[in-house]
């Protein structure tokens, strides 16, 4: 059961600290805490290491059953399932069989869209087997498709738009069909200037109060981003980037921050879209996440590789090597946070001071102790590209890599032209 009305109050310890639904599945991270398990499933399957409450970093990612909690929960149920005055939600506390699912989808058109769509996502979520029969069904993912390109605002009310988006996406990865997505999703720029369905737009820059929805919406719309036409088509999108770029932030909800970087990191890719980013200032906001000293390993990974992708274009660059804070920002994350990290770390300072030869970014690297790390990365088991990028950082730096980690003066370090 999972609605809070003015007749039932549901105690916080019932809800997930990610979805904030009540847990159906109640399981326990090594931390202590218990989120719902689809939701820390997700969590941990977009390459989280942390626990999303305390952002203490995992000693094992393996979870264990509450069963306790859920006993409480299942008690609780049931005596506030006889509740006259919520009868929907005993009806929607009964788990549905594919028969009675696909009754339900048949019905989906009539004007019981939020009860039927509520059922569909409930039956999503009880398991992967569940979610692969739905998108199997034979026109389903299309059905959802057409309720958010073809019904406008007056028909769907928001949290109608939100249950489709959210179905889909649960259902998207078994689907499969990426291509097909793209085409029912995608709207030709004939027909309308934006090339996303305003419904998907709307719900991933307002949302609900939850950040399950917008996170739902990014992951749709970086999954129709297959190739260099979505990929432009998405970008281009009206407010789109802006939103994204704005969405970067360590206050953000970290799984949202995830999903808008990896959606960046694909529709960066077009040469036309790098130069939005960096006028959009997407380049301060991965200051900020690579700063934050709770950024979980696998988010700022994607920082990184975003970063790596907007300054490949020479408005990038530049405004990488005249943001100090930004370049320390990267020093201090090489051999942090994992191997493909560290090599994305070195091939960014690699462009900015062997490539760009910018003097104003080599002081930046001196100053976070950077060389350090370069030396220590030499000693180290690192693959031949970094290990080739390092000796070139040192070699422009005149450091002798086996002599003079102990008496070099950062002080009087320059480029020296080759």
């Amino acid at each position: 059961m999972v609605r809070d009305d003015l007749y039932i109050t549901v105690p916080s310890f019932f809800r997930c600290p990610i979805s904030l639904d009540v847990m159906k599945s109640p399981v326990s991270l090594s931390t202590g805490v218990t989120y719902d398990r689809s939701s820390i499933q997700r969590w941990l399957d977009s390459g989280n290491n942390t626990c999303p409450a305390t952002m203490q970093v995992l000693d094992t990612k393996e979870f264990v059953p509450n069963a306790n909690l859920h006993r409480l929960i299942q008690t609780w149920s049931s005596q506030n399932r006889h509740n006259p005055l919520d009868d929907s939600s005993a009806e929607s506390a009964s788990p549905l069989s594919p028969d009675k699912i696909q009754l339900v989808v048949k019905e989906i058109g009539g004007e019981e869209k939020e009860s039927d769509l509520s059922k569909i996502a409930s039956f999503a979520e009880e398991s992967s087997e569940n979610r692969m029969f739905l998108a199997k069904m034979d026109g389903f993912v299309a059905m959802l498709a057409a309720l958010l390109i073809h019904l406008d605002d007056k028909d769907l009310s928001p949290p109608v738009v939100e249950l489709a988006v959210r179905v889909l996406d649960s259902v998207s990865t078994e689907f499969g069909d990426f291509h097909e997505l793209r085409r029912l999703l995608l709207i030709p720029k004939e027909k309308s200037p934006n090339s996303l369905p305003p419904s998907l737009l709307r719900v991933m820059k307002q949302g609900s109060s939850r950040p399950e929805s917008r996170i739902a919406a990014v992951r749709i719309i970086q999954s129709i981003a297959i190739d260099a036409e979505s990929k432009l088509a998405v970008a281009e999108s009206d407010g789109l980037l802006l939103h994204l770029v704005n969405s970067i932030a360590p206050r953000t909800d970290p799984p949202l921050v995830d999903a808008v970087l990896s959606c960046l990191i694909s529709i960066s890719m077009p040469k036309r879209v790098k130069p939005q980013l960096v006028r959009l200032r997407a380049i301060g906001k991965l200051r900020e996440v690579l700063r934050s000293p709770s950024v979980p390993a696998a988010t700022a990974e994607k920082a990184l590789k975003l970063l790596e992708s907007v300054s490949s274009c020479r408005e990038g660059m530049a405004e990488l090597c005249g943001d100090s804070g930004c370049v320390e920002a990267v020093v201090r994350k090489a051999m942090k946070v994992s191997d493909a990290a560290t090599e994305v770390a070195v091939t960014i300072l690699w462009t900015a001071c062997y490539l760009f030869r910018d003097q104003k970014a080599a002081d930046a690297v001196v100053r976070s102790n950077g060389l350090t790390r370069i030396l220590l990365l030499m000693q180290s088991n690192c693959s031949p590209a970094v290990r080739g990028m390092s000796t070139d950082l040192l070699r422009i730096f005149r450091v002798n890599s086996k002599s003079c980690l102990s008496s070099y003066d950062t002080k009087t370090t320059h480029i020296m032209p080759f």
